[in-house]
């Protein structure tokens, strides 16, 4: 006997899960529920099956193919418009000429003896057998009333109240006589239970209904979708689960990773190469599909959480379904019969909540509340670059196939045969995501310079010296091992500019990328000396006078990066005592938590004290940043470094212009003022720093991050040079570290930043101009609002995440927090309202 599985539905009941795929590969406990129908088919000896498709049809056939993997025979039977119940069967009628066949819904769970339904068939005689079982709401399907040997006397579709006279319903489960497909037109909309039965039954026809006692559910809503789950899970249907049961309830597919601190409680399906990690919390009648990963902290109870989902650390699941491509990150939360699509970013901490529909490829901003169902377009305005390129969670945001798009975009702005650079730091992650980048960059014929491991500025500077088109970095976002940055840069080895910026996320968005023919596909080459280069012109352009002399002796922390390959021959031809740590590459740890470079920082104040150092200092993994400790042991801030630096750089020179952000305190203004130097505040982008740095006359320009600009030997951020400047600086001076700094003013700078809904990001900078009104404003990047007698403030908006960022300086502490809460209330109350909103009084006023 044949058996023909219908599943040319679209399910739109149940979008947005079937908004770009066929109801039928909806998967339950990890197996699509078409599969569930198949083996059962298979199990009852049907193998020989005809599929009929509609919606979506390549993606069934593409999914199943010719059934060898379920070990059936499938052929298909593909509708061109909807044909109803009927007449989809009829449209595979010429593989059901011959014998009695089965029909069954693709889109339903059951696990009906099949084998006896056929028997109960055959010994009636039966020109049709109907599937019946007993439900307790019959309101949603077509009731039949039967008489006590199993004729059925009449049909009728979706009931009233007033009109159910039994809860006896079809289940669309039926075995046929291969006659019934003369009654239904060809080519035409036809329904089995609407029109074929009852003209059959008013001739005679012998019709009989055969109820189930076994389990069957519709899965046509979100409810009974969940519920379907929760039953396989509860063994309430016999089908099976894919993986081993564990432990009672709770079932381990191939290559699951379950963390030891983990907790799960039956019972739970856990899908293939899933990872769940310390501290995670997975409840009853969870289904984890497979490749999720469910970070620490995370809570999940009754959630469906489809294939390749990220939930992030501390994120809450409760009842709802979450597509599959879909990122949850930290924090967020999302509530029960809330449907997320596929291919969806949760950002940190939104909430969303319950019945919300939230439909395939939209991102939800950071700290939104989702009341309402998000069809059309994102409740967010993520942009690609954020401050350290484009960033994000290593294969989660961050793939190989990201990185492709990404390096064709940029190829496609360059001129074919350019070249370029490529680097990375130590992490095998930007080792892997290198080589994508590489392919397709040669692919969009652009020649490749692979730099391999290099510290970021040595990468820079070989982009610019070699007059290279551009370059493209990997490494390690700082602090987070489980991310990475991508930073493009120009020719001049800078990151790129915000018009450029823009200028690649509309070639990315847009999908224009520029291919080779096969005869200009670009090479990839290995230069030689570039660090013997950096490190002569280094040496060459940054004064050392008085180095040999001073006898100085200092300790470098290289912290496991690439530092480690230029500082040792560096500093050979310097002629300085130094004393190294951590001198070698650390594939394991690329970056450092914020306890560990606390840790590293402590050891090294150690060593500065024992060993009598005059200074000591510890590079990022990359090179770029630096953290200093005085000749005591003693750790200098960032802000403290940037003034100690600008105060010895200011003291040698007596003239010239330093470029600061406008984020920098104003005490940097009074050393510059005191050494006859001049200040120029930049924007707070690294690409209106550089460009700053660039200009005539500029001595000195920092970023307050441990970022130092050398403009006699570059013009981008350098640790590594800012490291051989401070040799001479210091070696020069006679005062040491502690001494400069004792003798700057303390500085008073706060700094808090504040969850904003992107839709209010304009309100609140107009709120904020208003509340100033009467007061002097700077609008050099954000607005700061200076107040004479208090200090000065400034409200930020973040250009990639959905926050604001606040800074206020006061002439003491006090000063500095009242005038930071004061115009932070101004911030949050217009951030909350999404709107301008009046404030009561001017912030300062009444003081």
């Amino acid at each position: 006997m044949k058996a023909v599985v219908m599943a040319g539905g679209e399910g739109t009941r149940l979008r947005p899960m079937t908004a770009n795929q066929p109801k039928p590969l909806l998967p339950v406990a990890n197996r699509p529920i078409m599969e569930h129908v198949l083996r059962l088919l298979k199990k009852h000896g049907l193998e020989e099956t005809v599929v009929t498709v509609q919606f979506l049809a390549a993606m069934v056939r593409n999914y199943f193919g010719d059934g060898e993997d379920v070990g059936m025979s499938l052929q298909y039977a593909t509708e061109e418009t909807p044909l109803g119940t009927a007449g989809s069967v009829k449209n595979a009628e010429d593989a059901l000429r011959d014998d009695t066949f089965l029909v069954i819904s693709g889109d339903a769970l059951t696990d009906m003896d099949l084998s006896e339904m056929i028997r109960f068939h055959r010994d009636n005689g039966a020109l049709v057998t109907v599937g019946l079982t007993r439900v307790p709401d019959p309101l949603e399907f077509g009731i039949v009333i039967t008489e006590e040997d199993g004729r059925i006397q009449r049909f009728l579709e979706k009931p009233t109240w007033g009109q159910v006279f039994s809860d006896t319903v079809n289940t669309g489960v039926y075995i046929m006589e291969p006659e019934v497909l003369a009654e239904v037109s060809a080519k035409e909309s036809v329904d089995w239970s609407h029109d074929v039965f009852p003209k059959l039954l008013q001739r005679g026809a012998p019709i009989f209904g055969w109820v189930s006692d076994r389990y069957w559910e519709d899965v046509g809503t979100h409810e009974s979708y969940l519920k379907a789950q929760a039953d396989v899970l509860a063994r309430r249907v016999n089908v099976d689960i894919a993986g081993f049961e564990v432990s009672p309830g709770v079932w381990l597919a191939e290559g699951a990773v379950v963390d030891p601190d983990a907790v799960l409680t039956g019972p739970v399906c856990v899908g293939e190469y899933a990872k769940i990690e310390a501290g995670a919390h997975v409840r009853e009648y969870s289904v984890i599909g497979a490749n999720v990963v469910i970070k620490e902290g995370a809570f999940i109870h009754r959630a469906v959480v489809h294939n390749n989902v990220f939930v992030g650390q501390g994120a809450t699941l409760r009842g709802c379904v979450v597509g599959k491509n879909t990122d949850v990150m930290r924090r967020a939360r999302i509530e029960e019969t809330a449907v997320i699509g596929d291919e969806c970013v949760i950002e940190p901490e939104a909430y969303i909540s319950a019945g919300v529909k939230v439909y395939p490829f939209k991102t939800i901003e950071a700290g939104a509340v989702v009341n309402t169902s998000v069809v059309w377009e994102s409740r967010g305005q993520r942009t690609l670059f954020g401050q350290r390129g484009v960033s994000g969670l290593i294969n989660v945001e961050v793939t190989p196939e990201l990185c492709v798009r990404l390096a064709s975009a940029y190829a496609s702005m360059l001129k074919k045969g350019s070249t370029v650079t490529t680097s990375r730091d130590v992490s095998r992650a930007a080792r892997t995501l290198k080589r994508a980048v590489q392919g397709a960059l040669n692919a969009s014929a652009i020649n490749v310079m692979d730099l391999e491991a290099l510290p970021l500025p040595v990468a820079r500077f070989e982009t610019q010296r070699s007059n290279y088109s551009g370059g493209i970095a990997l490494r390690t976002t700082p602090g987070d091992t489980q991310s990475i940055d991508i930073i493009f840069l120009d020719e001049n080895g800078a990151e790129l500019s915000q018009a450029a910026q823009r200028k690649l996320e509309r070639v990315f968005s847009r999908q224009e990328f520029r291919r080779a023919f096969p005869g200009e596909i670009a090479e990839l080459s290995y230069p030689p000396r570039v660090v013997d280069f950096y490190t002569h012109e280094l040496l060459r352009t940054v004064d050392l006078a008085g180095v040999r002399e001073a006898g100085l002796k200092v300790v470098a922390d290289c912290a496991g990066g690439t530092v480690s390959l230029v500082l040792p021959s560096l500093l050979g031809r310097i002629g300085v005592e130094v004393l190294t740590l951590n001198n070698r590459l650390d594939e394991v740890t690329p970056t450092e938590t914020v306890a560990q470079q606390r840790a590293g920082m402590q050891r090294l104040a150690e060593v500065v004290s024992s060993s009598r150092a005059a200074f000591g200092v510890r590079f990022d993994p990359v090179g770029e940043r630096i953290q200093l400790v005085d000749e005591k042991g003693a750790l200098v801030s960032d802000e403290r470094a940037l003034l100690v630096v600008l105060d010895l750089v200011a003291a040698e020179t007596h003239r010239g212009r330093v470029a600061l952000p406008v984020t920098t305190t104003r005490v940097a203004q009074q050393v510059c003022r005191f050494h006859g130097v001049q200040v120029g505040w930049t924007p707070t982008s690294m690409d209106a720093l550089v460009n700053a740095a660039a200009e005539d006359n500029v001595i000195f320009a920092a970023d307050g991050r441990g970022g130092f600009v050398v403009p006699e030997f570059g013009r981008t951020v350098d640790g590594i040079a800012a490291f051989v400047k401070l040799l001479g600086l210091v070696a020069r001076t006679r005062l040491t570290l502690s001494q400069i700094d004792a003798r700057i003013p303390e500085a008073h700078l706060l700094r808090r930043s504040i969850p904003t809904p992107w839709a209010a990001k304009g309100s609140v900078m107009r709120t904020v101009v208003e509340a100033s009104a009467g007061l002097s404003v700077d609008t050099t990047d954000g607005i700061r609002v200076l107040d004479p007698d208090r200090g000065w403030v400034l409200v930020l908006p973040d250009p990639a995440e959905a926050v604001t960022h606040l800074w206020a300086e006061g002439a003491d502490a006090d000063a500095a927090q009242a005038l930071l809460d004061e115009w932070a209330a101004v911030v949050d109350h217009a951030g909350t309202l999404g709107v301008p909103r009046e404030p009561r009084r001017r912030p300062g006023e009444g003081h």
